[in-house]
């Protein structure tokens, strides 16, 4: 039987909705990496009681392993590992050298402001110190350990994993955690799963589904797969997870998506199109700029999220009045005053204007009615036009129009550039 595990991330600005919660998420991925099947993820704030709850949940559930995020700092309110070790009926105990390893760590705090209070942060050194008994230690990130704690003595239970909230912290951590004996113990058995990602665009969700229909109704065996598929900035992601003996049956399955949309399918081995423009930039040694409107440079920070990035982007002009399209990307006043700052003639001046003023192989422009006002009956909000001129001669332009908010206009217009230069670097039309 598949090990179970749970989730609870504690905050109460988490719960409240202040701070997003980034470590449940990637927590289920790597759980599911390992071949542990995720029951619940809870959110519950800092109150002790609410934690204690949630684990005694868990329980109920007869998870295999639970892992806490946060509550595993110096103040008074961080109060986890006291929680958790009163659940598994382990009290704590102080652990000297590890006291001196955390005041290692804050004692670094104090060179770089000298009017801390040092005998306060001494205590918060030894509270992070307390450990419950029988508890594995996780080398500490920040300042604050990491615990895995198994289960009464002698009685069923799940193991807890306590995790740091911060996750810059966590995440390195993680690495720790799953090789400690105490939570390999807990989820021997795993059966390791193969994982596959196919992204496509241009398409919408349901058409994924009726592939699905149609790959059964052919005989294929999709209850052997666990199929998601998601709508992530306008493209659709499909994520199968399938035990080694189902491979005949993903590779089916396969088939039948690259049959029926080739013509979308643009990724099968995970890359992002941003990932996949950056290495056709570098393989090809040729640079990119931009000159955008209402995406405000958002696809030049796309570029630039990657490292090596300075390999191939020049840079960027935001054109967003149209006295600054024309002073600062060459487009002609009178073109604009002709035919509107939203239209065809344009996004291809802005994309002309791009290269020219920064000497780009590349240059991408982008013009639309973000929203939510300023459109007209021929010019609706959401309307976008796109080009990317290549300095071969080669041009491709685009018009779409974008439902939703204007952070939703913005962004899938990015993503629509992306492609567009993508495809224009393939040298597909």
């Amino acid at each position: 039987m598949m090990p179970r595990a749970g989730i609870v991330v504690t905050g109460t600005e988490v719960l409240t909705g202040r701070v997003v919660d980034r470590n449940g998420p990637w927590l289920a991925e790597r759980l599911r990496d390992l071949g542990v099947d995720l029951a619940h993820i809870a959110v519950v704030g800092d109150r002790p009681g609410d934690v204690e709850a949630a684990l005694r949940f868990f329980a109920a559930e007869g998870v295999d392993v639970v892992c806490t995020s946060g509550g595993l700092g110096p103040t008074e309110d961080d109060l986890t590992a006291q929680v958790v070790g009163d659940f598994q009926g382990r009290p704590l105990e102080h652990q000297p050298a590890l006291e001196e390893r955390v005041w290692a760590v804050v004692s670094g705090l104090l060179s770089r402001w000298p009017g801390l209070d040092q005998d306060a942060l001494r205590q918060s050194a030894r509270k992070q110190a307390m450990v419950p008994r029988g508890a594995n230690v996780l080398d500490p990130v920040g300042t604050a350990p990491g615990l895995v704690v198994p289960p009464p003595d002698g009685a069923a239970g799940p193991t807890v994993v306590v995790l740091p909230g911060p996750p810059r912290e966590l995440q390195p951590m993680w690495r720790d955690a799953e090789a400690d004996p105490l939570f390999r113990a807990a989820i021997a058995g795993a059966t390791v799963y193969e994982q596959r990602m196919l992204r496509l665009f241009g398409i919408p969700e349901s058409e994924i589904a009726e592939t699905m229909r149609q790959a059964r109704d052919a005989g294929v065996d999709l209850d052997a797969l666990e199929i998601t598929t998601c709508l992530r900035r306008g493209e659709v992601e499909i994520v199968t997870r399938y035990e080694p003996q189902a491979a005949a049956t993903y590779a089916a399955f396969d088939a039948a998506v690259r049959e029926r949309h080739a013509d979308t399918l643009f990724s099968d081995d995970g890359t992002s199109v941003d990932q996949q423009v950056a290495e056709l930039l570098r393989s090809s040694g040729r640079t990119i700029a931009t000159a955008e409107s209402c995406t405000g440079g958002l696809l030049l920070g796309r570029l630039t999220e990657l490292a090596g990035s300075s390999d191939y982007v020049l840079g960027g002009v935001v054109a967003y009045a149209n006295a600054v399209k024309s002073a600062v990307a060459g487009v002609d006043p009178a073109l604009i005053e002709r035919v509107g700052a939203v239209s065809q003639e344009v996004a291809e001046a802005l994309a002309d204007g791009a290269r020219s003023v920064t000497g780009a192989d590349v240059g991408v422009g982008i013009t639309g009615v973000a929203g939510p006002g300023g459109g007209t009956e021929e010019k609706p909000v959401g309307l976008v036009w796109l080009s990317v001129a290549v300095g071969d001669g080669q041009r491709l332009t685009r018009s779409i129009t974008i439902p939703g908010s204007r952070a939703d206009v913005r962004d899938r217009a990015t993503t629509v550039g992306l492609h567009l230069v993508r495809r224009a670097l393939l040298g597909e039309s």
